[in-house]
């Protein structure tokens, strides 16, 4: 199955304007949808969020009055699309169910990604970032069942498992260790672009979730809790965009944001069976199809190039959600002792005690956690922590619940003293 937008007509610019009423679209019926209904709903939404940003961004770099004249036309349109796809959210839907949501897009959207990676450094990029979101996902779901009486099983289904993943008290690294090697270039796999783009328009629009939303609660346990995973959400932003290629022009990149978001849309139509939310990702494919014809255009009369120079053509697959348990299980068991120096990869307990990564949990994690409080307080109100797991216990023994109900000892059995 391929598809290739260079060769397909897309909606003339002109006729993609909608109507208040057409842009005011009909939510899902939060207590029928599938999940993977929510989460392709929450993927669209971050990469039309990107697309605005980067236009915005571009059109600040630019001189031509006339490349910002049709930035701006195409924008207007972008940010007609993404209110489209973010009002599919009912507003019925609470902050944190909403929260458990975006954590399941970045469970099941990253482990799709790794797996589909062609370059191995960079599939060991995902694959660190994938183990963190996964221990978010855990957190928000035992804040969920102690604030709303809420189980997230009922979110997610028996797609993605609730369990400890790399605790995020860990997560937390010197802002100079969250830089990664970037592609290269012209000379980068195809995928390996479009995952790039993908996952980091995810992950940054998880971040301006969680900043903006993260106040709205009265408890001092949830704000704190999205204060913290907001911190690093922000850092897996800086995780994602360093590896994207930096020597691109911004008319390049403006190409490739085009073509990613007719592979999104493309994708999102293949596996969504409710037939009105189909419709609306069909309609937007064929209007990013135009905008995709338009940045070609562009790129051809102001840099001399012709896009096909800077993009593959056709699509050979599409992104997919599906389960991936085992293989998030088997990232956990073999990877969760990681962490960062510089660009690299290494055991926690490689690092020298005058590491600046103790120097920095030090500082944030002085006297309180919010992640590790949160699981506490759980285990205070309900006798245990909340989890759903589907295959068995969590394969890392320091995960593993303990026998009277208390929270998880990982934290004390590979803490470095020095870091105490």
């Amino acid at each position: 199955m391929t598809f290739n937008p260079l060769q397909e007509k897309g909606i003339p610019i002109e006729r993609q304007f909608r109507n208040w009423s057409e842009l005011n679209v009909q939510p899902y019926r939060k207590d029928d949808v599938h999940p993977y209904t929510r989460c392709r709903a929450i993927l669209a939404n971050g990469i039309e969020v990107e697309a605005v940003l980067f236009s915005h961004t571009m059109a600040r770099n630019t001189l031509d009055p006339d490349v910002k004249r049709m930035l701006a036309l195409t924008r207007r349109v972008e940010a007609q699309q993404q209110k489209a796809v973010n009002w599919l959210l009912p507003g019925d839907e609470t902050t944190l169910e909403v929260t458990i949501g975006y954590e399941q897009v970045a469970v099941d959207l990253t482990a799709w990604v790794a797996q589909n990676e062609p370059d191995p450094y960079l599939r060991q990029v995902y694959e660190f970032g994938l183990l963190e979101d996964f221990d978010h996902l855990y957190r928000y779901a035992n804040l969920l069942e102690m604030l709303e009486g809420k189980q997230a099983q009922a979110l997610v289904d028996d797609l993605t498992e609730i369990t400890p993943g790399r605790p995020t008290i860990f997560e937390h690294r010197d802002p100079r260790d969250e830089i990664r090697r970037p592609m290269p270039g012209m000379a980068a796999h195809p995928q390996s672009v479009l995952n790039a783009l993908t996952v980091m328009s995810a992950e940054q629009q998880t971040m301006n979730y969680y900043m903006t939303i993260g106040n709205r609660f009265v408890e001092p346990i949830a704000r704190s809790l999205y204060a913290e995973i907001g911190m690093i959400e922000e850092q897996h932003v800086s995780h994602y965009e360093s590896i994207l290629d930096p020597g691109m022009t911004l008319l390049h990149n403006l190409v490739l944001h085009e073509y990613n978001e007719c592979w999104i849309y493309w994708s999102l139509m293949q596996d969504e069976q409710d037939p009105r939310i189909r419709a609306l990702y069909e309609l937007h494919l064929n209007m990013e199809l135009e905008h995709l014809r338009i940045a070609g255009e562009l790129m051809k009369q102001v840099e001399r190039r012709e896009p096909q120079e800077v993009i593959p053509g056709p699509f050979v697959a599409p992104l997919s959600f599906q389960e991936n348990r085992a293989y998030v299980r088997s990232v956990l068991k073999a990877q969760v002792d990681l962490t960062a120096q510089e660009s690299m990869f290494v055991p926690v307990n490689s690092l020298q005690p005058d590491h600046r990564y103790f120097d920095y949990q030090r500082a944030v994690n002085n006297g309180w956690v919010p992640s590790e409080a949160v699981i506490q307080q759980a285990v205070e109100v309900n006798g245990t922590d909340y989890r759903h797991e589907l295959l068995g216990e969590n394969p890392v023994p320091g995960l593993q619940r303990e026998r009277n109900g208390a929270t998880t000892t990982y934290a004390e059995k590979v803490k470095p003293a020095q870091a105490a």
